[in-house]
Parts: structure tokens; C-alpha cells; sequence
């Protein structure tokens, strides 16, 4: 434990020496770097609960294979977020062995699994249709146990040859020193397999561009992002570990290099690979959705309905009151208001009495009898040849008495 007088600012009295780049403040690349992985962890567990949860919607075969290699590869993922944190805090036997280990077996996983992805996505480029989820997963385990045999025996190896090893200018246990008693240049060689499948992976993201699929290309650009960026990444840090660190600030700068190539290559797997895979599942939910909705579409009948289908065919009503079946003989259907100007009908046409005066007068012949005349109170035209008089004198009296009062109306009118 460090005296008071030694512990760094922004580190309590109670902290281990070895922890101290958790919260030095004055070495800010810890807090820095651990701040970036702990969200890393965070986000990688929702991007695995959101996979997890788009299995029972998604009904595509060739999308729903992939969800196992998905599923791996955020596993894989947030371990090298949690590895991160070996690098940051100080070397001792468990920090050392689990940083030559799992480096390359983290690694492995997820190439290994971008590799499968560009297999797949070759074969459905070409034939739109890939290999089963089982077969992709076999051959992604077996690519990733390669580099878990090798960093096994590399270990055991240089464990059991170097007993006793110097570390910082003392000789240490073998508890202690061993693990951690390794050159950049072995460390960087160990991870040959890895680099092999990172440039496997560059080559089949490059085929998959040359599919007649189009659909599937998305997906290939996205791994052939993520594995450029990644080339990039491992190019810097190689350089930087092998022989930038030797000539500027020495084994100081080693963990930072290796820790900060963690943390960057683990995002560009999730931003540049992972949320784009995600957002075609979301895209294939929606495009099931609407084909749904085409394949039960309403069967409210409009006149615009009936002149699109040529075809015969019974079209039922939205009341189901009574069906209308449209005449195979016609062979170019017209819409029944075809006619209509858009003025309402209110009620049935009825001509006035002078129209019907008027009607009678031109068409009633010269001599009328007394059958022919309108039975309705109506002033007589010129033309009919008269009325004949009624038998008895009152009724004379009064039809003259009629002609001649102020009701405003003569016998003889003008036409």
C-alpha cells in the first residue's frame, strides 16, 4: 500500500498502487480511456438485449442466420471493453496473463465473425440465398479456436521457459514476473492469425461489391468499413508499440498504446457494423408490416375501382346490403354517372299551368267538344271555338257576369 505522501491527486489514502490509473488525475489517459470502455459495456449490452429481442420478428431465413454470429460478435466485443481495464491498472500476474491471452482470442472472435458474415452475404449477393445458421456458426468456431490454440501454447510456452524473469530492474517471483516478462515484437508476432483474418475478412467485404443482389450490398459495406478502419487502426498502434514508444516515451506509453487501440477498434465494431445490421432488421419489420396491410387491403368498391379491373369479378360493398357483379360482354366499362353534371336533383319536374295552357293551345284541334276541355278552373284560349253555354240561364248570366268582373281576367285573351 503507498504512503500518504505518494498517492496520486484524485486517488484516496485506501487505493492500491496498482489501481492508480483509475484515478489519477494528473495521468489523464486512464480516466479518459476508462470513462470511453465503461460506456462501451453499457452500449454493447443494449445493442445485445435489442438483438436478442428482433429474433421473433424477423422472418427472413437469410437475416435470421445471421443473429447467432451477431450475438457473438457483441460478446466478443465487450470484452475487449473489459479488457481495457487490464491495461490501465499496473502489471501483475493476472493482468499480464489475461493481456497476452485475451488480446488475440477477443480479437479473433470478431474477425472470425466478420469473416463468416462476408461468406454469407457472398453467397446471397449471387444466389439470394445463404448457408444455414448452423453451418455459419461451425465454421465461425473453428476459425476463432485456431487463435485460442495458439495463444494457449504461446503462453504455457514462455511460462515454463523463463521461471525467473527481471522486472522493472528486480528480480520478482515467477507469480509475479513471468507473464508480464515479454518483448513488443513477440507480442505484436503472436498475433499473425489475427491480422490473417482481418485481411480474409477486407477480401470478402471487396467480393461482396461485385454481387447482382443489391439488397445485400448494405451489409457488405458496412463490414468492408468496419475491417478498413480496423487495418488502420492496428497499422497505428503496431508502429507506435513496436517502435514509436522505444524512441519517445518508452514502456511508460505501452499500455496507453495498447489500451486506447482497444477501445477504438471496440467502437468501430459497434458504430461502423453492429447499428447497421440492427437498423436492416429494423427495415425488414417495417417492409413485413406493409406487405401485410397489401395483402388484406379494404374492400371499399369505387366506381374508379371498377373501371381499373377489366376483368369480371364480384365486388362486395363496405354495407354488404347487395353485390354488384360487372358484365363480362362489355368490353369498355362506363361509370353510370358518366352523365352526371353535379347539379342536385331536389324533385320531379312539373310544368306550371300556363306551360300546360300553352301545350293545349298548339296542339288542340279546331273543333274541341265539351269532352276535351281541362277539367280545372282555366281561362279558355281563343282558338278552342268556345265553350258552349250551359241550358240553363244562370248558369249564362254568371259565366257573362264572370267575363266582365274586376277579377282582372277577359274572354278573349291575346296570344
Amino acid at each position: 500500500m503507498a504512503t500518504n505522501s505518494t498517492v496520486p491527486r484524485g486517488c484516496g489514502s485506501n487505493v492500491d498502487s496498482l489501481y492508480y490509473n483509475l484515478c489519477d488525475l494528473n495521468a489523464v489517459w486512464g480516466v479518459v480511456v476508462e470513462a470511453f470502455a465503461a460506456a462501451g459495456v453499457v452500449f454493447s449490452f443494449v445493442l445485445f438485449i435489442a438483438t436478442l429481442a428482433s429474433i421473433p420478428f424477423t422472418r427472413d431465413k437469410n437475416r435470421r442466420s445471421s443473429i447467432a454470429l451477431h450475438t457473438f460478435f457483441l460478446i466478443a466485443t465487450c470484452g475487449l471493453f473489459c479488457l481495457t481495464f487490464a491495461f490501465i491498472v499496473g502489471k501483475d500476474f493476472a493482468t499480464c496473463a489475461s493481456r497476452r491471452f485475451l488480446f488475440g482470442v477477443l480479437f479473433a472472435g470478431c474477425f472470425a465473425c466478420l469473416l463468416m458474415q462476408g461468406v454469407r452475404l457472398n453467397f446471397l449477393v449471387r444466389r439470394n440465398s445463404g448457408p444455414p445458421s448452423w453451418v455459419l456458426c461451425l465454421g465461425m468456431l473453428g476459425l476463432w479456436l485456431v487463435e485460442v490454440i495458439i495463444n494457449t501454447e504461446w503462453l504455457i510456452i514462455t511460462i515454463v521457459r523463463n521461471p525467473l524473469a527481471p522486472l522493472n530492474g528486480t528480480i520478482i517471483g515467477l507469480a509475479t514476473a513471468t507473464p508480464c516478462n515479454i518483448a513488443n515484437k513477440d507480442f505484436v508476432m503472436a498475433l499473425i492469425y489475427v491480422m490473417t483474418l482481418i485481411l480474409a475478412s477486407f477480401v470478402a467485404s471487396l467480393a461482396i461489391m461485385c454481387g447482382k443482389h443489391k439488397q445485400w450490398k448494405l451489409e457488405g459495406v458496412s463490414i468492408l468499413i468496419t475491417t478498413l478502419l480496423s487495418i488502420f487502426i492496428w497499422i497505428a498502434w503496431i508502429v507506435m508499440y513496436v517502435f514509436g514508444n522505444g524512441r519517445t516515451g518508452g514502456p511508460t506509453w505501452d499500455d496507453p498504446t495498447l489500451a486506447i487501440a482497444l477501445v477504438a477498434n471496440a467502437w468501430v465494431f459497434l458504430v461502423a457494423h453492429t447499428m447497421p445490421e440492427i437498423c436492416c432488421l429494423a427495415d425488414e419489420e417495417e417492409e413485413e408490416q406493409g406487405l401485410g396491410q397489401d395483402l388484406y387491403p379494404s374492400r371499399a368498391v369505387g366506381y374508379e375501382d371498377i373501371l381499373k379491373e377489366p376483368s369480371p369479378q364480384n365486388l362486395y360493398m363496405e354495407n354488404k346490403a347487395f353485390s354488384m357483379e360487372e358484365p363480362s360482354h362489355v368490353s369498355k366499362p362506363l361509370s353510370p354517372y358518366s352523365g352526371y353534371t353535379g347539379q342536385l336533383r331536389t324533385a320531379v319536374y312539373q310544368p306550371t299551368e300556363l306551360a300546360l295552357i300553352s301545350k293545349s293551345a298548339a296542339n288542340r284541334p279546331p273543333e274541341v267538344g265539351h269532352d276535351n276541355v281541362i277539367p280545372r278552373a282555366t281561362v279558355p284560349s281563343a282558338g278552342s271555338g268556345g265553350l258552349r253555354p250551359p241550358s240553363n240561364g244562370t248558369g249564362s248570366a254568371h259565366t257573362h257576369a264572370n267575363g266582365t268582373s274586376g277579377n282582372g281576367m277577359h274572354r278573349t285573351t291575346q296570344w
